[in-house]
């Protein structure tokens, strides 16, 4: 059987312009799929429907050609994909492996404001408060949380223990093990299915995206390495492929600081209005032009 064709993604949100940060994570994932004789795709995570505008999808696209990428088949929206997301849910729930959440954000900071709901450090991971209630009392303002003790527990079962990924960004390079210890003290009991609109949550949209477009290698920034081990167990759960990971260096501005949609100042259209070229941006973030 001849091995799987490379594919790779650029996703961004279209709820603000693109910056050098996005730039180098597409020209990254771009020049990667071209050099592998791959593909590279565009996805369009847009389920936050009250910060999505279409001016920024539409400038996203613009930005894009203008940098020379080009992307292969149509490009996949989140927000024409729900039937999908629902269908993973309903097999999570199946598995019992999920459970309806009322808390809101004041809720749970109050929760976390006992010193023995979260050990020092934790950050603020979901103290367990809604867990145990059955899915048949869900309600139309309650999320949809994974229960991690569960998932962990049925992982273990299918994998003869935790599983692990492969990573090639230079950062992580190498095999990486699932740590349930630092799942639980920094993810915790992740949403699936937000409270406000019940649309799938970035963890569960993202998994089952990744395995429709059939991506092999996920190309994006350092600061998402975190998130990959609860992806992975996502990915056992619903028996899905498992990609490799790439995890790239971040754009920063002089303080050090990672770039955000705030950063106006170093929005790729802003270089476009003042005669930068394409080559300039790839010089600029530190790629061949």
């Amino acid at each position: 059987m001849p091995p799987e064709r490379y594919a790779t993604r650029f996703a961004p949100s279209p709820t603000g312009f693109l910056h050098l940060g996005h730039a180098f994570s597409a020209l990254t994932g771009f020049d990667r799929a071209r050099e592998r004789g791959g593909r590279f795709l565009l996805r369009i995570e847009d389920l936050d429907q009250a910060r999505v505008r279409p001016q920024f999808e539409a400038a996203i696209l613009e930005d894009l050609a203008w940098l020379g990428l080009s992307w292969d088949g149509p490009v996949l929206r989140q927000s024409g994909q729900t039937a999908h997301y629902a269908d993973a849910l309903a097999r999570l729930d199946a598995l019992g492996l999920v459970y309806p959440c009322r808390c809101t954000r004041a809720d749970i900071r109050a929760a976390l404001s006992a010193p023995q709901e979260a050990a020092e450090g934790a950050g603020p991971v979901y103290p367990g408060t809604c867990r145990g209630r059955p899915m048949q009392g869900r309600g139309p303002d309650d999320a949809i949380r994974l229960d991690l003790d569960r998932a962990l527990a049925l992982a273990r079962a299918r994998a003869g223990g935790l599983p692990a990924f492969t990573e090639t960004g230079p950062a992580f390079t190498g095999l990486h093990a699932l740590d349930a210890d630092a799942l639980r003290a920094g993810t915790g009991d992740i949403v699936l299915a937000r409270r406000d609109s019940g649309a799938a949550a970035y963890h569960l949209a993202v998994v089952v995206d990744d395995a429709r477009q059939g991506i092999t290698e996920v190309v994006r920034g350092q600061d998402l390495f975190a998130a990959t081990q609860v992806q992975v167990l996502i990915q056992v759960l619903l028996g899905l492929p498992q990609p490799v990971y790439h995890h790239h260096r971040l754009i920063r501005d002089e303080a050090g600081r990672r770039l955000a949609k705030r950063d106006d100042a170093r929005a790729i259209r802003l270089y476009r209005a003042e005669g930068a070229t394409p080559a300039a941006i790839r010089r600029l973030v530190g790629l061949p032009g």
